[in-house]
């Protein structure tokens, strides 16, 4: 039993203060005395101290297979361990002093991520990286894995010289006048180096980094997350872990669509999505064509504002990383093969462009409950949510950026262009679902921080996002609970405190209903209970 709560999500009853569980579901909701038949002498009592009570945070869009390989040998370089470029520097120093060769006899990849050149003071130069090692190569990703910056070592590793040629759908920036490279890789181009930098991962590596990813983000409220853009190695290692009892966040695979064969495949052996139990389930597929507003890579009609990164295209519109009609022929094929589609659109352009191919997959193979989704959805205007609406697509928006990209998104976009960035007033307001998500670790898991930025419309720096488009507490949870839930079709099973539900849920420190709104940030997650089993306590 769970006493004296705040229960707050859909379907909670009127004067509810009490959730009785068992066999790991929720099996009512009420008041004390209309429950306390329930209790016997063994029953387990949890108390929540007057608190809210949550169901378990879903997030709808994250990478932690990434993340389970960076945790284990790459180095953390966010703005909170690593302020400014002399840091990132010296840690990258003292990485190359600490290299020894591979069993191959190869240097090592020096591989950085999580650099934030918006609140760290830059992009450093090929020529700095060069001074910090000239035969190891090193690899700093950019938090939105868009762009990198790279030095010659790396350049000379995947076997490109200074003449090298812009890839299709990417770039290798050059400084205006000389056109040396400036180590600053987009998109496609500085795939090949993370490719290569990430070729030796093993299924073992993935395995025992997922399991450090989900002991940490279970202090914050997640009890399910949707793995997005999942290739075939972490695929084998949640299954694997799933089938010995390892996996401890329930896990939704969202197969990737930059894995050569791999969505074919799915489509070519009949699974659909649905496919798996509880614990691990096939969610649907995914592309991702648009890029990053923050980076100022994601395609928009109008041109970016603010200063230009040293070889940016002037004006500059962003990338599209796909031909439509390729595209186009991927989604109507997975769509028929009965297979979710999710496709990545940031900027207005991008998201057009995504729900162009959604709109032909439809035509092909029309059905009503589809829930096919743009994955971040940022810049919904009022022309592409009517769109939205009329197709029923699922906006699963990247309420994340907010907190910690908000700023840039301002510099980048301008003032104006808040009123119709992550506009969940709007959308709301209109009937569009539109679940939330971290896209972690692009930004941090912790689902209160975008809570917060979605209430209260302001970033991490201060940043004003346009109040007109503030949401309320109970709308903001519901965007990380049942709404994550529906967009993988999982609304079943999850992201309510109703009977007969998983009984998935977070203990909060405090009422948030009644607490001041500037205070959401704070808020810190007391137990964390999958399927009943406490899996967290602060």
């Amino acid at each position: 039993m769970i006493e004296n709560a705040r229960p707050m999500g859909r379907g909670v009853p009127p004067g509810a203060d009490t959730l009785a569980l068992r066999d790991g579901r929720i099996l009512a909701v009420g008041a004390a005395d209309a429950l306390a038949h329930l209790a016997g002498p063994g029953t387990r009592r949890l108390d929540a101290a007057g608190n809210t009570v949550i169901p378990g945070i879903i997030d709808s869009h994250v990478h932690a297979d990434r993340h389970a390989i960076r945790l284990q040998r790459w180095i953390d370089v966010s703005p909170a361990v690593t302020p400014d470029r002399p840091a990132l520097l010296a840690r990258l120093r003292a990485a190359v002093a600490a290299a020894r060769p591979g069993p191959d006899g190869r240097a090592p990849w020096i591989a950085a991520y999580r650099w934030d050149d918006n609140r760290s003071g830059g992009y450093p130069d090929i020529a700095d990286l060069d001074a910090v090692s000239r035969d190891i190569p090193i690899l700093v990703l950019r938090t939105d894995n868009h762009l990198a910056v790279v030095n010659s070592a790396a350049f000379a590793r995947v076997g490109l010289g200074p003449d090298v040629a812009d890839p299709p759908f990417g770039r290798f920036d050059r400084a205006p006048g000389t056109g040396r490279l400036t180590g600053l890789v987009r998109e496609s181009a500085m795939q090949i180096f993370l490719s290569d930098a990430q070729a030796d991962d093993t299924v073992a590596d993935f395995e025992t980094g997922l399991q450090m990813v989900y002991a940490d983000w279970v202090r914050h409220g997640i009890t399910s997350i949707q793995n997005s853009l999942t290739g075939a190695r972490p695929m084998r290692a949640m299954q694997n872990l799933a089938a010995r009892g390892g996996l401890t966040i329930r896990t939704g695979i969202i197969a990737s669509g930059r894995e050569d064969g791999l969505i074919e495949a799915l489509v070519a052996s009949a699974v659909q999505s649905g496919l798996g139990d509880d614990w691990l389930r096939l969610i649907g597929v995914e592309w991702c064509p648009d890029c990053s507003t923050s980076g100022r890579t994601a395609a928009y009609y109008d041109p970016y504002v603010g200063t230009p990164v040293e070889g940016e295209p002037v004006p500059n519109t962003g990338m599209l990383l796909y031909e439509a009609e390729d595209l186009n022929a991927r989604a109507a094929a997975a769509h028929a093969a009965g297979l979710q589609v999710m496709i990545e659109g940031v900027g207005d352009r991008g998201i057009d462009f995504a729900l162009d191919a959604i709109e032909h997959a439809l035509r092909l193979a029309p059905r009503a409950d589809h829930r096919m989704r743009v994955e971040h959805c940022c810049n919904v205007t009022p022309a592409i949510a009517a769109r939205l609406k009329s197709l029923g697509v699922i906006a699963s928006s990247a309420t994340g950026f907010m907190y910690e990209l908000g700023g840039a998104y301002v510099r980048n976009r301008g003032a104006e262009a808040m009123a119709h960035m992550w506009p969940h007033r709007t959308m709301i307001d209109a009937g569009i679902p539109a679940p939330g998500h971290s896209d972690a670790m692009i930004v941090g898991p912790n689902p209160f921080e975008a809570i917060w930025s979605m209430v209260n419309r302001r970033s991490l720096s201060g940043a004003d996002l346009d109040a007109t488009q503030a949401v309320t507490v109970a709308e903001a949870i519901d965007a990380y609970t049942f709404l994550g839930a529906y967009a993988g079709r999982e609304e079943g099973a999850k992201g309510t405190l109703e009977a007969g539900k998983l009984a998935d849920i977070a203990l909060l420190d405090r009422d948030i209903a009644a607490c001041d709104p500037m205070d959401l940030r704070a808020v810190t997650v007391h137990q964390t209970l999958i399927g009943g089993a406490v899996v967290h306590s602060a």
